[in-house]
């Protein structure tokens, strides 16, 4: 009982002490990075583990190199690391873990964050590694609330949420607005091309218009990898914060990811953002979220979208109207659901042409059959 009372007195000096020198109070966070397999070599990941180790993090280093201010745990290969750190990661060792590669269970995905070159602002990219869900929509869907999760635990109160102009962000924007609509907090971003809106383009990618830009997995791994290493040639990922930790409900393990072409700059923010996660107290902010997102429908949201099959023209023939001027523009159509959707207009006698316009595609009909082509798009489904 004497020696428990004086090591819980000695471990509170020792916080205190080494709250005084960094600037940093409250307990370390503790932080394990797997240094073997790099393709810069384990003095790259050592150097990041010594740079973020001096921000007030306990850095445990997994891999065969030793330095002052990072405790190293001796193994002999890449394996064997990943092998020690999951079950430090068990034992509860460690907080977090910083990898390059991981097996995530389908249902989680990482959150990238990356250093935006317009403006130097700071986005986080949902999401860039792991699978959300099969289902493509379904998973933007959940990335746009893993983003959410990761920008709050790191202090964001309020983070503005864009959706990349992909295949599915139409039907992913019009989830999310239904989310809104019955409850749920959700900040749309403005996109900074004229015509607005909180679809993203690459102009947005560039200059951060939102705080989380949500896409699809593949894609964001694509951005986080162009962002982080755009003026080194692809070999040697500079700036950024990595591919970030894996997010899902009721997942509690707080894996981060960086790539064997990261750099010590990254994957030393990758700690860092790894500390913040811990002391932002990340699955209690999911929880949360979840919580949230559920009383607003997001169950029944998903369930709907898997049962329902996208809405198409009948399989008979249907005869296109007679030709007409067409001047006014109808966006927001999903690329594979185009010609389905100028059929429909057709069988109600409207004269429609696909088309793709600067901001994706678009149904082309006459001024005088806008209106009137809109409401019927919105019936069948195929815009908001």
């Amino acid at each position: 009982m004497a020696n428990n009372i004086e090591r819980m007195i000695a471990d509170t000096f020792m916080e205190m002490a080494q709250g005084l020198e960094t600037g940093s109070f409250g307990k370390r966070p503790k932080v394990a990075l797997t240094g073997m397999g790099s393709e810069h070599g384990e003095e790259n990941s050592m150097a990041a583990a010594v740079a973020a180790a001096r921000d007030g993090i306990d850095v445990y280093y997994i891999g065969t190199l030793e330095a002052e201010g990072v405790t190293t745990i001796k193994v002999a290969n890449d394996e064997e690391g990943h092998d020690k750190m999951e079950e430090m990661l068990a034992n509860k060792e460690v907080d977090a873990a910083v990898t390059m590669h991981f097996p995530f269970p389908i249902g989680v995905s990482t959150v990238g964050r990356c250093a935006t070159p317009a403006q130097g602002k700071e986005m986080y990219i949902a999401n860039t590694t792991g699978t959300s869900s099969t289902d493509r929509i379904e998973g933007m869907i959940k990335n746009a609330v893993y983003g959410i999760i990761a920008a709050k635990a790191c202090g964001m109160e309020n983070p503005t949420v864009g959706i990349l102009n992909v295949d599915g962000a139409r039907q992913t924007e019009k989830a999310l607005k239904q989310l809104k609509d019955q409850g749920y907090d959700i900040s749309f971003a403005e996109s900074g091309r004229a015509d607005g809106g909180c679809v993203m383009r690459g102009n947005d990618v560039l200059q951060a218009s939102p705080d989380i830009m949500v896409t699809d997995s593949l894609t964001g791994n694509i951005l986080v990898k162009m962002l982080s290493s755009a003026n080194t040639g692809g070999s040697f990922e500079a700036t950024g914060y990595g591919y970030g930790p894996g997010i899902g409900e009721g997942y509690e393990q707080l894996v981060m990811i960086v790539s064997r072409a990261s750099g010590a700059p990254v994957i030393a923010n990758a700690i860092r953002y790894a500390a913040q996660l811990v002391k932002g107290k990340v699955f209690e902010v999911a929880k949360k979220e979840f919580e949230a997102v559920k009383k607003a429908g997001f169950t029944d949201i998903l369930g709907a979208l898997k049962a329902a099959s996208k809405p198409a023209a009948d399989a008979e023939e249907v005869k296109e109207p007679p030709k007409e001027i067409v001047t006014a523009q109808i966006p927001g159509i999903e690329v594979m659901d185009l010609e389905d959707a100028v059929k429909v207009l057709w069988k109600l006698n409207i004269y429609a042409e696909s088309g793709m316009g600067c901001t994706g595609p678009i149904i082309r009909v006459s001024d005088a059959n806008l209106a009137k082509a809109e409401e019927e798009l919105k019936k069948a489904g195929y815009i908001n």
